[in-house]
């Protein structure tokens, strides 16, 4: 599980815990202690930067000496980067393409000795990787090519017995989305069909059921609300 201490992906590790699972965490900095006593001793923190090859393949051996295989990675670490074409900084560019897109790609490739027939990957999108949204030059791509890597992962990996999907959250309320301002988060909230953003445990859910969902792989889940189905919709301000 890369992205797993916090938000979306912090759910998701939640999710794993409460049916009895065990959980390598790969980040920077994990912290056991972080998680309630009865299910601390399941997670697994293994050190590791997602922008980083050698730390990447570090990371995959450790879980490969202890526990031997993958039975699903979800990819969840994301950095967000804003700025309109005109203001955003090659190193920003540079930053949010490497952890969202290069980076699931690397621990995918890495990852791949350890998945066996009936694995899952689980990929984490976003709504600006299938639509435009000013100032998410950087984020939108980069969500936009894990959907392709998506796709080719699944044709690569079905004769092994390997799934792979992409499950898109939309607007959910976490510390990524905490810093939009009042009246941009009013306007992302207001063309949401269902009227309200998503919680991380929702999101969880959809990751759980794609992540066993025996015969899907390849697919595109959105979990936003309705906010796909409705962009240009009559009555519906795009988010």
């Amino acid at each position: 599980m890369t992205g797993g201490s916090r938000g979306i992906g912090r759910a998701v590790v939640d999710r794993a815990l409460a049916e009895g699972d065990a959980v390598h965490v790969l980040a920077r900095s994990v912290d056991p202690g972080d998680w309630p006593a009865a299910v601390r001793d399941r997670v697994l923190p293994v050190p590791a930067d997602i922008a980083d090859t050698g730390s990447i393949d570090r990371a995959i051996a450790t879980v490969e000496q202890v526990s031997g295989s993958i039975d699903v990675l979800v990819q969840s670490a994301g950095v967000h980067r804003g700025g309109r074409l005109d203001r955003l900084a090659d190193d920003a560019w540079d930053e949010v393409l490497t952890t969202n897109l290069t980076g699931a790609f690397r621990v995918a490739r890495a990852a791949r000795r350890l998945l066996t027939a009936g694995s899952s990957v689980v990929n984490i999108g976003a709504v600006v990787g299938l639509r435009g949204y000013p100032g998410d030059a950087a984020y939108g791509s980069a969500k936009a090519g894990l959907s392709g890597l998506t796709r080719t992962l699944a044709i690569e990996l079905a004769p092994h017995g390997v799934r792979v999907n992409l499950v898109i959250p939309g607007f959910v309320d976490t510390t990524m989305t905490a810093g939009l301002s009042e009246s941009s988060r009013t306007a992302v909230v207001d063309g949401i069909p269902l009227g309200r953003p998503g919680r991380p445990e929702e999101i969880a859910d959809v990751v759980w059921a794609v992540a066993g969902a025996s015969y899907m792989t390849g697919s595109t889940v959105a979990v936003d609300g309705g906010l796909l189905a409705s962009f240009g919709a009559p009555g519906h301000r795009p988010g």
